[in-house]
């Protein structure tokens, strides 16, 4: 418990950057789908889809590979840093370089023939954030929560400042003042284009703060340690890539097999992105949890106690999760005015987003199976299936369903993962999960969704009264089962 304890307080650490960043950029969204359109906010969230796809191409997996083989001998730890920053270092160099050459036609092969600036922009921010992975891992791996925790809500409280400064106060100033540095600097034309430079700017600020991380007099370049890493982190590449196909591929192929015009498709694309973002309470509980976990996975690997300690930490992610799943889905009618009108069509993707995005973090629980046995080409059979699954559904369904075959598509392919990941865990890393309380904390959760869904309210007073006992009734189901142990974990030192 008081492992459990530690990893809560670190979660909770991380959370602040993870939440509270999460939390101001998705509180963007609502101006976002305010000042653009459907069509102009789907540029926004099929771009961001490529950028997931290749951050996880060019960090190759090395900051799992860091924490695998960072030791607490600090020489041993700063070979493993030093190589891995090289190699980072020397790869995004290469990448900003085939950017630099490529972007044109690169742009005319996505459909941006007439913007190749996104496509620079982009490439400086895959590569920037690439680079910084090692040294936030660093920090991570260092239990310096709390300066990651303050780099992190500096990136984003930037990115949002720069973004609010392009998108309002810029155009302002322009419209009723004539100074030339304001009319050198603002161009109506660039509309979104605002939130990539934003972005942009924002990611090579936190590199400047970062660099006082890197230990340029003692880098140290080794070759057997890069290939260990490589051996160990690459097939995790090949996973994370699959794995981010699973969650971002589907805003690519909307737009190659949705039917309609371009401006049509697009605009079906932004309310599918939107809508998506109703999800992020689940993400920002899995990020955060995913940053405090990792290291705490893996020191706690040889404790003689460690299968409890993971079954247990399982069960109460689930219940968070639950909890989380059942808060947005009940007060949907509070959260939808996040969003405008424009896309309330898409408000029906809500609880199978969430539910699928509950099975990541399942997941990335599971995980633990295949990192600590070293099969990590299991991650790529696992997300590679999953891939399959995306692709396949999204081809077959999207130009009858639309984005709704999208949503499906993601919740089947996580929920296959989970399954699979599941059995194959018993075989090679055996924890005795909690089951009977994971299956009756689900079952509940899920009678009280349908339930309430099946409802029809005549006034939104009484709506809220109802789902505000149903969400009180989960908690006070969770607390009675669970009292004996909560009271553990409080009074734990």
């Amino acid at each position: 418990m008081n492992k459990i304890k530690k990893l809560a307080g670190q979660t909770a650490i991380y959370g602040l950057s993870s939440i509270v960043g999460r939390l101001l950029n998705y509180l963007l969204v609502p101006i976002y789908v305010r000042v653009f359109t459907p069509t102009e906010y789907g540029v926004v969230a099929e771009l961001y889809a490529y950028v997931g796809l290749l951050i996880v191409v060019l960090t190759y997996g090395m900051e799992t590979g860091f924490f695998k083989y960072a030791k607490n001998d600090n020489t041993e730890t700063n070979k493993v840093y030093s190589t891995s920053l090289i190699s980072l270092f020397i790869s995004s160099i290469f990448f900003v370089g085939f950017i630099l050459l490529f972007k044109q036609n690169i742009a005319n092969i996505i459909g941006y023939s007439n913007n190749p600036e996104y496509i620079l922009w982009f490439g400086i921010v895959i590569a920037a954030d690439a680079f910084t992975s090692i040294p936030f891992a660093y920090l991570r791996q260092q239990n310096k929560a709390f300066r990651f925790a303050i780099i992190k809500l500096i990136n984003i409280g930037s990115n949002i400042g720069l973004v609010l400064f392009f998108i309002f106060v810029l155009p302002y100033l322009a419209n009723n003042y004539d100074y030339a540095i304001i009319n050198s600097i603002y161009n109506k034309n660039i509309g979104v284009g605002y939130i990539f430079i934003a972005n942009l700017l924002a990611s090579l600020l936190t590199l400047l703060l970062l660099i006082g991380d890197i230990p340029f007099g003692n880098l140290v370049f080794d070759k057997k340690i890069l290939k260990i890493l490589l051996i160990f982190s690459l097939p995790l590449m090949l996973s994370g890539l699959a794995g981010v196909m699973n969650e971002s591929l589907d805003r690519i192929l909307l737009k190659y097999y949705l039917p309609g015009t371009r401006e049509e498709i697009m605009a079906q694309i932004g309310i599918y992105g939107a809508n998506y973002k109703i999800a992020v309470l689940m993400t920002m509980f899995i990020q955060m949890f995913r940053y405090a976990a990792e290291p705490f996975f893996f020191s706690n690997q040889k404790d003689k106690s460690s299968g409890k300690l993971y079954a247990d930490v399982m069960k109460y992610f689930i219940i968070f999760g639950l909890l989380i799943f059942l808060g947005v889905n009940l007060y949907i009618n509070i959260v939808k005015h996040f969003v405008s009108k424009d896309f309330y069509d898409g408000l029906t993707i809500v609880p199978i987003v969430l539910a699928a995005n509950l099975f990541v973090g399942i997941n990335y629980n599971l995980s633990i199976w295949y990192k600590f046995t070293n099969k990590t080409m299991y991650a790529i059979y696992l997300n590679g299936f999953g891939a399959i699954i995306t692709i396949i559904l999204n081809i077959i369904f999207i130009p009858k369903y639309g984005f709704m075959a999208s949503a499906w598509a993601t919740f089947v392919c996580y929920f296959s993962i989970m399954i699979l990941s599941f059995f194959l865990s018993k075989k090679y890393y055996p924890v005795n999960y909690d089951l009977k309380s994971i299956f009756l904390y689900s079952a509940i959760a899920s009678i009280i969704f349908f339930g309430f869904y099946n409802i029809k309210f005549s006034s939104s007073i009484i709506e809220f009264i109802v789902a505000t006992l149903l969400f009180i009734l989960f908690i006070a189901i969770v607390y009675l089962k669970e009292k004996k142990s909560f009271k553990i974990l409080i009074s734990s030192n």
